[in-house]
């Protein structure tokens, strides 16, 4: 069950009735039985992406109605042809919590693994907050105290107390809010005590940085430097390089092996090779070296790029049963330190295998790029052989339709041109003697490989 919901953007945003949040839009507290269909389900999620319901029978059409306007939050971006997935429960971003005004109860990340911790800090977070409202605490709250999170939840309570202020005076569709800029967000969910140093190349941006930390994070403001050197920081640093990379199909290994990597609409195929890499004594030892290897290029390639939904990853076919769970483990141990979530599947008899990672926003690839004009996107173009077998196709229909055509003029591109006099030549006499026509070819330079103009 989903509604599509009018949020100002191309495309409809859809609402799932299981992101719906029942008790904000219908007064069912009173109502025990409505209740007992709906449970929460938390994932402890640190993003502020969104919280889940899950349905227990209530129909769409008993929580929504067309025109009604609702307050929701995007839990993904558009990507591709879909439009923005949205929820009703909203969460809000802080530094050290996530605070989520629609939802009864305080979590911890799961990466937070210390259940003494774990205790001390939903009991901090307790005091702070608001009663009948929820808060996760993030990675990042490991160890702070109750100012460390007063400061935090006070920012996020004035946020929402402004949100829900807009929201009953502007009509819909309209912007409440949105999250931090690229650079801020960073600063607030990367930048800590663990970073070296942040490095800014513009000075206005550099001055930005300096009061968003004095503000929230005192502490590292020594850490940000203003970048003086003439060397485009990209190049200094060799992140053109790594973009470079990031947007390739093929990324080579250090031993000679490689591996190629293949975004589609359904999912992401990731193939790992030997490549040159074929090792001096046993092949079963080469071949683990290279999917080991290939682990952790695989891995900083799913966070570098971005990449999320369903990823299938073929390693290079394994025979001992120990050698395949040693690269599952080291795969699940290297995935332990990504910040998006990731579900991960054994590895099949044939090598493969199937994971998920959380996807919010666009790949690399996608931001980056467009779809191939000369292609559509299709990764290849019909190649000039098969156009000129096209052509004589339509050329026989044509002639064969209308018996009265004596002259026909084919304008081509440069390459169907080469072959037409060529290699398939004999075709076009063919069909000049078997229906006494004469057929003229010329060039047109400025037609894509793939088109062609029969003029008559």
């Amino acid at each position: 069950q989903v509604a599509f919901v009018d949020i100002g953007l191309e495309k409809a945003g859809f609402l799932y009735v299981g992101d719906i949040d029942v008790f904000d839009l219908l007064e069912y507290e009173a109502d025990e039985e409505a209740t007992d269909r709906v449970e929460l389900d938390r994932e402890d999620n640190e993003s502020g992406s969104g919280t889940r319901m899950v349905d227990r029978g209530i129909p769409i059409q008993d929580l929504l109605t067309e025109g009604q306007e609702i307050v929701v939050q995007v839990a993904k971006n558009p990507l591709g042809t879909k439009g923005a997935r949205i929820t009703s429960f909203i969460t809000l971003a802080g530094r050290h919590i996530v605070y989520m005004p629609t939802v009864n109860q305080i979590s911890v990340s799961r990466r937070i693994e210390d259940e003494k911790e774990k205790e001390r800090l939903k009991t901090l977070v307790s005091e702070i907050g608001r009663s009948g409202e929820g808060y996760i605490v993030r990675t990042a709250g490991l160890g702070r105290n109750k100012e460390d999170f007063f400061t935090d939840s006070n920012f996020l309570h004035k946020l929402w107390d402004n949100l829900k202020g807009r929201s009953d005076q502007q009509a819909a569709p309209c912007l409440l809010y949105e999250d931090l800029n690229l650079i801020f967000r960073s600063i607030r969910d990367i930048f800590n005590e663990d970073v070296e140093r942040l490095v800014v190349d513009s000075k206005i941006d550099y001055e930005k940085c300096i009061e968003f930390c004095s503000n929230y994070l005192p502490h590292l403001v020594d850490k940000i430097e203003l970048y003086k050197e003439q060397v485009p920081i990209f190049d200094y640093y060799g992140i053109e390089i790594e973009i470079n990379r990031a947007l390739g199909r093929k990324i080579w290994l250090k031993s000679g092996g490689f591996i190629t990597i293949d975004q589609t609409e359904a999912l992401v195929a990731i193939d790992v090779n030997t490549g040159k890499f074929v090792g001096h004594t046993d092949p079963e030892e080469t071949i683990l070296k290279t999917n080991l290897e290939a682990v952790k290029e695989i891995v900083y390639q799913l966070r570098l790029r971005n990449i999320g939904g369903i990823i299938i990853v073929d390693f290079i076919d394994m025979a001992k049963e120990e050698s395949k769970e040693v690269v599952w483990n080291a795969l699940t141990q290297e995935l332990k330190f990504d910040r998006s979530r990731t579900n991960i599947l054994k590895i099949s008899e044939l090598g493969l295998v199937e994971m998920t990672r959380k996807r919010v926003r666009e790949s690399l690839s996608q931001t980056l790029c467009d779809p191939c004009p000369y292609c559509e996107g299709k990764g290849h173009i019909k190649s000039p052989t098969t156009i000129c077998y096209e052509i004589v196709r339509t050329l026989q229909r044509l002639v064969t339709n209308n018996l009265s055509r004596k002259n026909i003029t084919i304008e081509v591109p440069q390459p169907v041109y080469n072959l037409l006099f060529e290699e398939e030549t004999s075709y076009l006499d063919q069909i000049e003697k078997s229906h006494n026509i004469e057929v003229n070819v010329r060039i047109n330079l400025k037609l894509h490989q793939e088109k062609y103009n029969i003029l008559t």
